[in-house]
């Protein structure tokens, strides 16, 4: 139907659209006294960004993308995510020359999925970028910013996951023993989990059906195949995490769903949430630069999807109060004192005072129900009297004490008051 939206997408309404912009703020101010800067990119790439940045084989690439044929017979994908854009963002305007770049991006994500509670098929993430540095300090500090931003809201019950799914280096020894492992279980495993075991056996650990499964506990451990350099970045992280005085819990089978990671892999849970508890989630990616087409480049980041958390706030009671209360509501009686009225409306929101009034003719007593209806503290009425003598009635409707004051003196009254 034509007056119904689009599955898995959602209207965000007037008096939820509040909780929206108290949300977005206190993101700016956090990456703000972090250091971290806005950037924008457009909601549809080229295809094969995401294919060579995800990764062939991931759940998102094979079975969750918008993709189409734009008019000239170009392959173009709504983004599933953001990381790969901020990449080719990073890429094509040669950010890299100021060294060490930190991004942070608020908006629309797409993915064909089943919709439920917080998982929309049109979402909306926040999200960082360090794209540059090596050092595990930028690990930690992204990993701070996100439990920060997350403790920051009001949130409890909040549990810090994290993990090192080792580099290019050691990874294939891992991928190796966990194929064979599985392969003695492949009649246990759920069909996806099939169909992983020779493009990506590690992401068979954190499927939630297989991962229920009593051999899921022998699985093998990431832990016997890293290599130096993966052991101590790993060992570094903690120490910066512990540092800062943060409680993390480490979790083996924590592998993320991208094909990208690389080292550090973390993730943070709002257990009332149930099986969708993630809230937000990232690590390091080091190769997804040069797969994309730069240098050998560091980068780490993570995404934190905005719909959970409003729903996390929301099961806690920790959304801002709706405020939609304005200082006066203009009421008027009679076609000159109309034009009056509005003239008084326009010079009130000039001098940055919220102000409304009924446009519909009504009569004077059906304006002062609106006026009471509105929120609004005064009422400010206007008659045949106050347009000849260039005064206004500005009547208290909490107290309904009222005074005949001066046209011009309105606006300082209210702000003497409302203060």
């Amino acid at each position: 139907m034509l007056t119904n939206a689009p599955r898995g997408t959602k209207d965000i309404l007037p008096e939820q659209a509040g909780s929206w912009l108290w949300l977005e703020n206190k993101i700016r101010e956090l990456c703000k006294l972090y250091g971290y800067e806005e950037i924008r990119t457009p909601t549809f790439e080229h295809t094969e960004l995401f294919q060579r940045g995800i990764g062939e084989g991931t759940d998102v690439v094979d079975k969750e993308m918008y993709t189409f044929t734009d008019r000239g017979d170009r392959s173009i994908t709504l983004r599933p995510e953001n990381t790969a854009s901020v990449v080719r963002a990073y890429l094509q305007n040669k950010l890299y020359a100021k060294g060490l770049v930190k991004l942070f991006y608020i908006g629309s994500m797409f993915r064909y999925d089943r919709p439920q509670a917080g998982r929309l098929r049109e979402f909306h993430q926040f999200g960082v970028e360090a794209l540059g540095e090596k050092n595990p300090a930028v690990d930690a500090e992204i990993i701070l910013l996100a439990w920060e931003f997350l403790k920051s809201l009001g949130l409890d019950d909040l549990t810090l996951k994290i993990n090192t799914v080792g580099c290019p280096a050691c990874r294939p020894i891992y991928r190796r023993k966990l194929k064979e492992y599985f392969t003695e279980e492949i009649d246990e495993l759920c069909d996806d989990c099939k169909r992983r075991l020779d493009k990506n056996p590690m992401r068979i650990l954190d499927c939630k059906i297989d991962g229920l499964k009593d051999f899921m506990d022998d699985a093998p451990k990431i832990e016997t195949c890293l290599c130096d350099d993966c052991r101590e970045h790993f060992n570094r992280v903690k120490e910066f995490l512990t540092a800062a005085g943060v409680e993390f819990v480490i979790d083996n089978r924590l592998v993320r769903g991208l094909d990208y990671y690389t080292k550090t892999a973390f993730e943070i849970q709002y257990t009332p949430l149930g099986a969708q508890s993630a809230v937000a989630g990232g690590g390091r990616y080091d190769g997804l630069i040069k797969e994309i087409g730069g240098d050998d480049t560091p980068a780490v980041g993570f995404a934190a999807g905005l719909e959970r958390i409003l729903l996390a706030l929301e099961l806690q009671n920790r959304l801002p109060a709706s405020n939609k209360k304005i200082a006066a509501f203009v009421v008027s009686s009679g076609m000159a004192a109309e034009v009056y009225a509005f003239k008084l409306l326009t010079d009130l929101r000039r001098e940055n005072i919220s102000a409304a009034m009924d446009f519909g003719k009504k009569s004077l007593k059906a304006q002062m129900k609106a006026a009471a209806k509105s929120g609004a503290k005064f009422a400010l009425i206007v008659g045949e009297d106050e347009v000849a003598s260039s005064t206004v009635t500005v009547k208290n409707l909490e107290t309904s004490a009222q005074e005949k004051v001066p046209v011009d003196e309105v606006s300082n009254i209210l702000s003497q008051k409302n203060s």
